[in-house]
This record gives C-alpha cells, structure tokens and sequence, in this order.
C-alpha cells in the first residue's frame, strides 16, 4: 500500500488544504506573514552563494519542470550563454509561464490566490542563479483575481526591498531585478514557450521555429529561461534545505529513467467526491488518489478512464485505474506523459465518443492555424468525430479518424509546437483503449461487388 513520504506539506504548507488542514482557513498570505512563516530564508541562502553553485544545487535536486514537459530545471539553466566572473553578462530575461489554460489544470491558481510571494521567491532566486534582469510573470487572460493578487504582492516585495534597483532583498547582494506582472488574451496556445514570448512583445501567440531556442534567443532577441509557477515555487526550500532533502520525497524510476523527485500539486475533476487541488509525493497511484484522498467516485459509480493531466495527454483506460502519478506514467501506459499531473476522472457511464469529439473540438479551436497539417487536420478530426457521435458514420471512418490521428503531429518536424500531437495522442488513445464504444455508433461500410461475365463466357 503507498504510502506518503512527507509528514507536512511543503508547497502549501501557508494554504490549507486535505489532509492537512481545512480550506475554510485559506487567505491571502502578506509579505508580514510570509517573513513570520519562513519566507525569503531560501533567497537569503542563495545570495551567500555564488550563481554557479546555486544552479548546481537546482541541477543536482533534479527538480523536473511542473508546467507538463518535465524538463530538468536545472539542466535548462546551464542551456544560457556562459557569464565570466565579474563581467556583464547583458540583458537576459526570466519569463514566467502562468497561462495555465490546459484543460482540468488549476494547481498553479492555488499558489497565485493564496501564496503568491512563495512564486517572487523563486523567481528572485532564479534570477540570481542565472544572472537575469527582468522577469515577466505571463498570466492567463481568464484569471483576473490572480493578477491582481500577484500585483498587490508584487508592490509588497518592492516596498520591501525584493526587487529594484537597490539589488535583491534589500542590497543582501549588488544583482537587482526587476519583476512586472503580464496579462495574457486568453489563448491556448500562449502556453507553448516561444507563443508566450511573442505574447509578451505584443505580438500574435504564435509559436516560432526552434532553433534558435530561447535560451540563446528568446524574449525581444535576448536569452531568455521560461519556468512555471509551480516550479519556481520549488526552489526556496530547495535551496533551503538542500537536493538531498528533496530526493528523499516523490520516487525513482521504475524503467530506467530519470528520477521523479518532490512532491507534486495534483488538482483533480470530474467524477470524485472531493475534487480540488493536493500535494502529495510524485508516485502515487490514481486508485489511492481518488478512493483515500477524493471520497472516492462520485455516486458510488465505477471507475473507468482518466485524463492524468491535461488532455493533451491522452487518457488511462479502465485498467489502468493502478498507475502511478509519475513522470514515467507514459512509458508505462501509452499516453505522452504526465502533463500537468491534474487527472480528470470519468466513471462508468461516461460516453468516452463524446469526450473525444470535445476534446478534438477544443483542439480545433485553439490551433494557430500557422501550421497546415494542425490547422487542416484538426478541423477534418472534429468533423468525422461529431459524424460518429451522430451516428452518421460507417467503419471506414473509424480508420480514417485513426489514420488523421496518427499522422497529422506524431512525426517530429510536422509541426512547430506539440499543439497537433497533444490533439492526436487524446484522441487515438481514447479511440484505441474504447474502440467497441465507437464501433458502436456506426453503420457497417457496404461496399458493392459487381461480377462481369466475361465475353467468352457461356449462358
């Protein structure tokens, strides 16, 4: 039976939630309370170091990036333009990704409603490490409370000496930067690294071609490192306590892959009790997520599929209702992988050619349009799956959707961004693991057979 490796919560820790505390006592954490509670201790840390040693810290904790690739942090630090000791190294730009617009994620919004200085942290932290001036927090259209929250904060750690000109915390070291909060337009595909810097510069969200890679050349030309919130939030008490601590919480590879260390904000939706968001250790299975954490399923119904984090993902089929809340998730149950770790939980009465065609419309609206075969075959996908939830389809159809799928963004190169492989991992998995469900609602494909007597024939 799993069990939690951490006795307290350390994301949430100044955010009450299950099983630690109750929800009803959630507020808006100040700067005063921040401090009282520990706050800014981990930055303070960082500035007694050097910006070497603390992106070695970041880079041996293994800290996986939490907006849904899982990219090593601090691998993807070191990807800038070396600094000589001393020396300028020019401007360079921290954007912060806060869209948060993936279908069923909202465990970023929990740190921004209620601790939005445990993300400043971070974010001075990580500046200092990589020698960044500016940071530009990019949050989603949709979330206007949150922006204003993280504006209020934002004014806190500026009449409190975190940002400006004075250098950080205060003049604790000479490195100053500045942080301004961004306001997105609400659009999807602004949550792809390169569409959310061309947000920033104004522009339309859409995604570049890589290379050059923004590291090297990202925000107005400059090297740029894009994090998310929840990931930035890591790094205070990484820094605080140190990689060893941190490897103890979350789990190891089970197929040989890199680590899945620290704890993870799980939000989960859809058909459970109790849904909402969660801290636990990454690893945990989906079956001891909803029956111990969530109340179980919601009318005492049974468990059929889930979506493990965003519905790019693609979806767990019935009898995966065991898997293992890691990043290794999608080389052990064919789906691309963990996401945003926010499972969307459906029970046994769900119409799984229903969540498909809603899933490929969603895609359809949010495609670019930059990129042919997301732009066509997006459109062409939602067509034939609302043919089939019509009942207006024959069997060839079902080979058609597959083959469109299959092809439209699985091969590397197809398209710019992964908008067009989130679109047809979704919709092949659901498609593969409940095909009797689709085969269903069609009409047998009747194909004519015509036999011509041949000329010397006889009668």
């Amino acid at each position: 039976m799993w069990q939690p490796k951490i006795t307290a919560p350390i994301l949430t820790k100044r955010i009450p939630t299950p099983p630690y505390g109750n929800m009803r006592d959630r507020h808006v954490v100040s700067y005063d309370e921040y401090i009282k509670t520990g706050g800014y201790v981990g930055l303070r840390k960082a500035l007694s170091m050097k910006p070497d040693d603390v992106t070695e810290e970041v880079k041996k904790s293994q800290l996986r990036g939490r907006g849904g690739a899982g990219f090593p942090t601090g691998l993807k630090w070191t990807f800038l333009p070396k600094v000589e000791e001393g020396k300028d190294p020019g401007m360079r730009y921290l954007a912060i990704n806060a869209d948060e617009s993936e279908p069923g994620t909202f465990k970023d919004r929990l740190l921004m409603d209620f601790d939005p200085h445990l993300m400043l942290e971070g974010i001075a932290i990580a500046c200092y490490a990589c020698r960044l001036k500016k940071a530009y927090i990019f949050i989603r259209g949709e979330y206007h409370h949150q922006a204003k929250v993280l504006e209020n904060a934002l004014k806190e750690a500026y009449d409190n000496g975190i940002f400006g000109g004075k250098g950080l915390l205060n003049g604790a070291s000479n490195w100053s930067v500045d942080c301004y909060v961004h306001r997105g337009a609400g659009a999807y595909i602004c949550g792809e690294e390169t569409a959310l810097l061309e947000g920033l510069e104004g522009k339309r969200g859409w995604p570049r071609i890589k290379p050059p890679f923004p590291a090297l050349k990202g925000l107005f030309g400059k090297p740029t490192i894009i994090n998310n919130v929840e990931t930035l939030a890591h790094l205070p008490s990484i820094i605080e306590n140190g990689w060893e601590w941190f490897s103890k919480q979350g789990c190891n590879s089970t197929v040989g892959g890199p680590p899945s260390w620290g704890t993870k904000l799980m939000g989960m939706s859809g058909h459970v009790n109790k849904p909402g968001c969660y801290e636990f250790d990454l690893g945990i299975p989906l079956r001891v997520f909803v029956e111990q954490y969530c109340g179980g399923m919601r009318g005492g119904k049974k468990f059929k599929a889930a979506i493990p984090g965003g519905v790019s993902m693609g979806i767990l089929g019935t009898d995966q209702y065991e898997a293992e809340l890691d990043f290794d998730i999608g080389r052990k149950h064919n789906v691309l992988g963990l996401g945003t770790a926010c499972p969307t939980v459906f029970d046994e009465d769900t119409d799984m050619v229903a969540v498909a065609r809603n899933i490929a419309r969603f895609f359809k609206h949010e495609s670019c349009g930059q990129c042919t075969p997301c732009r066509e075959g997006s459109g062409w996908l939602y067509q034939l799956l609302g043919r089939i939830e019509e009942g207006n389809a024959r069997t060839k159809d079902l080979d058609l959707a597959l083959e469109i799928a299959t092809s439209m963004g699985s091969m590397p190169g197809t398209t710019i961004c992964g908008l067009a492989d989130g679109n047809n991992w979704a919709v092949r998995t659901i498609m593969n693991k409940f095909r009797p469900e689709f085969e269903a609602r069609v009409r047998p494909t009747f194909v004519p057979v015509r036999v011509t007597v041949g000329a010397g024939a006889k009668g």
